[in-house]
């Protein structure tokens, strides 16, 4: 198998930092659930979390980088009690266009965190919600008995708020159950539309799917299985260089809970830094240019229709 730098240097498309739109922070890897497809390894047994004093570095960031999207992520992030002051303060950023929360819906309902969907729907907030799948079993095999109507309560609540039935933006992430890539986007979009509405009543903006990638937990059940090579193996044969010119590294830079500044999620993971500077000794200027880390992990994000936080790179895929 060739390497992820070959495939770039056969592209012709170097990879680096030449825009940006979305600080995404990571709040910590605390989290009430432990996945197995976890590419931090999250779970309620971590203690790294954001402290407020990062929190501000993230705010101050902010306030300099222009017109941006900020996406707030974890473990999960409602489990850090600096979250609400996080969002507050951005709220008050003119040029934070959208704030991001990303959710795995059962935490809203820990003791505690009852209050947070009224919180986000009053600021304003998008929710992207991890439901790996439209039927319980599947959610089962990979967050856990009992998680699948946990999340159906939550997203009822949800759309009672205004979530995915009215201006309040709420956009569910389907990952695949084993070795395998998301299939075409828009067709699970409209599978999951159609069971959950019809089961249940539930609605959402949109589904985006995000191919697993072969580090963490998921590497782990993988070698476990001895499927790693073949999955590694159909993650470069499915790469497609046009997705080069899309993937999130290029637009994004990524906040670990101490202020460490990554290319994405995934090399924050692999611990690959962008930089050996800080979100509070840095602006959004001097990231631009930066060539980006990469790895042969990074061929998940270019195999098939692509992947991304946002979902599919290509959206009729």
């Amino acid at each position: 198998m060739s390497s992820f730098e070959d495939f770039v240097a056969k592209a012709g498309q170097p990879l680096v930092r030449d825009r940006f739109d979305i600080l995404q922070v990571n709040m910590g890897y605390v989290c009430n659930l432990r996945c197995r497809h976890c590419h931090l390894e999250a779970g309620p047994d971590r203690r790294e979390a954001m402290s407020r004093e990062v929190v501000d570095d993230c705010l101050r960031f902010a306030a300099g980088a222009g017109a941006i999207d900020v996406d707030i992520t974890g473990g999960a992030p409602e489990a850090n009690d600096n979250l609400e002051y996080f969002i507050g303060g951005l709220r008050r950023l003119e040029n934070v266009k959208r704030i991001i929360v990303r959710s795995n819906l059962a935490i809203l309902e820990e003791p505690g965190k009852t209050h947070l969907p009224e919180f986000l729907a009053s600021h304003g907030v998008e929710i992207v919600s991890s439901m790996p799948c439209y039927l319980e079993d599947n959610v089962a095999a990979q967050r856990g008995e009992g998680i699948y109507g946990k999340n159906i309560r939550v997203l009822k609540r949800l759309n009672a708020l205004g979530y995915g039935t009215g201006p309040l933006k709420l956009h569910l992430v389907y990952n695949p159950g084993g070795a395998y890539l998301p299939g075409p986007q828009a067709g699970l979009e409209a599978d999951y539309k159609e069971n959950l509405g019809k089961n249940f009543g539930i609605k959402f903006d949109s589904l985006f799917t995000i191919a697993n990638m072969p580090i963490g937990r998921f590497r782990a059940d993988l070698e476990g299985q001895g499927q790693l090579a073949g999955y590694l193996e159909l993650l470069a044969a499915s790469s497609n260089a046009r997705n080069l010119a899309q993937v999130m590294c290029r637009s994004q830079i990524s906040v670990d809970w101490q202020g460490r500044l990554f290319d994405c999620d995934f090399n924050q993971a692999l611990g690959l830094p962008a930089t050996e500077r800080t979100i509070g000794s840095v602006s959004a200027k001097e990231l631009m240019g930066l060539p980006i880390r990469t790895g042969d992990h990074c061929f998940a994000c270019t195999a098939g229709s692509g992947s991304s936080c946002q979902g599919s790179l290509d959206k009729c895929g």
